[in-house]
């Protein structure tokens, strides 16, 4: 989500550009594909998540901090997660609360999951709020219930600010959690000398990567920088601004990323292990602080876009699907403010961005998230602007 922007303005003002731009032109159906409403009774949708245990059952987390749970198509009612009054969200827009999501691979055995949220600072002065990532277990009795009484906290970082807190999770192939973090908020990642992101000291502008079987969490031997000096062992890659939302392709295991930009262009990044992204003396492909130090063989985008046509990607999935067989082995994504795109490698290993024709225009829904459940289908998580409702959709045929 797009934090650094005046929020009140900025809707107004991408309508203006953009009515010149090319929102303005008709997207060209390239697919055939539709939108299936699963329920329109969410607030704010942030993450969604599956199980092999219950493939009937989806798990939506609220940003207010609440996880609920579709049914068969139904909302349940009673929440599987209240920790609400735990969580950090103010009304209307904010980028902290409930953000992030993953059952652990063992859940059928251990009952365990794990979200991502904001909790208030225990640092005072200086700190604006703290990013835990916490460990819960479901109700012995109830599958539909957590036990909040067996929760404990696996990781916790001071954010110095209230945006850019990324905050997705996703367990990979390996066992092994994923967490992204934002370089700590505010314009320009002016934290430090030369930002957080390039800062190998701290997690924050980092994915990082931990093996969550051990208290309270241990390095896997292969991440890039175990064992080297005044570096933090659980970092995977870094040199991010806000990897809002990232995923692995089930079929190549490839990690697809969502940065979101500073004030001109917004990037899908392929991360590898050790990789650094650039950020902030890059934005994109493009440099952006020719001043700080140039990081030597950053990984440069595997597409981007101007703010022309957004203002703030939402990282998607790749399909691995059956019912729609022209999404298969595409990336599917979008943009805050409304469109939806799939990105497709093409001739020369270019990567090729196409506009879906479900995309909407600035002013009709925001798109917070996407899922993907046990078939590899697609869901979009997104509030409609004039209902406030958040409404989780699947795409379909």
């Amino acid at each position: 989500m797009k934090i650094t922007l005046n929020k009140i303005l900025l809707p107004i003002l991408f309508v203006l550009v953009t009515a010149v731009a090319s929102f303005g032109q008709k997207a060209v159906k390239t697919d055939n594909v539709k939108l299936k409403l699963i329920t329109d009774g969410l607030s704010h949708p942030t993450a969604m998540a599956v199980t092999k245990k219950e493939p009937n059952l989806l798990f939506v987390c609220e940003q207010e901090g609440r996880i609920r749970i579709i049914e068969n198509g139904k909302l349940i009612q009673t929440p599987f997660l209240d920790i609400s009054k735990e969580v950090i969200k103010n009304e209307g827009y904010d980028e902290r609360g409930l953000l992030g999501l993953a059952f652990h691979p063992n859940y059928a055995t251990n009952g365990k999951f794990y979200i991502y949220c904001s909790a208030p600072s225990q640092k005072g002065k200086g700190t604006d709020h703290q990013s835990e990532v916490r460990e819960y277990t479901v109700s012995k009795n109830n599958n539909k219930i957590a036990d909040k009484t067996k929760m404990r906290k696996v990781l916790v970082v001071d954010q110095p600010e209230s945006n850019h807190n990324g905050g997705c999770l996703q367990f990979g192939a390996d066992g092994f959690l994923y967490i992204s973090l934002g370089d700590g908020g505010g314009q320009n990642d002016m934290h430090g000398e030369y930002g957080n992101a390039q800062n190998l000291t701290n997690l924050l502008g980092k994915i990082s990567r931990i093996d969550v079987n051990k208290i309270p969490y241990g390095i896997p031997a292969d991440n890039p920088f175990v064992n080297t000096a005044n570096v933090r062992p659980e970092i995977y890659a870094y040199g991010f601004r806000n990897p809002w939302r990232f995923s692995f392709d089930r079929k190549t295991n490839e990690l697809f990323a969502g940065e979101v930009g500073q004030d001109k262009y917004e990037e899908i990044d392929l991360v590898t292990k050790g990789g650094n992204y650039g950020w902030r003396a890059f934005e994109g492909v493009h440099s952006y602080r020719p001043a700080d130090p140039q990081p030597k063989e950053h990984i440069l985008p595997i597409a981007e876009y101007p703010h022309t046509e957004g203002i703030s990607i939402t990282g998607g999935y790749v399909y691995r699907g059956k019912v729609i067989p022209s999404l298969s082995g595409k990336y599917v994504f979008g943009d805050f403010m409304g469109p939806v795109w799939n990105l497709s490698k093409g001739s020369n290993n270019k990567w090729v961005r196409t506009k879906m024709s479900i995309s909407r225009d600035p002013g009709y829904w925001h798109i917070y998230s996407f899922g993907e459940d046990l078939k590899g289908d697609i869901y979009m998580l997104t509030v409609l602007l004039e209902s406030q409702k958040g409404v989780l959709y699947k795409m379909v045929p």
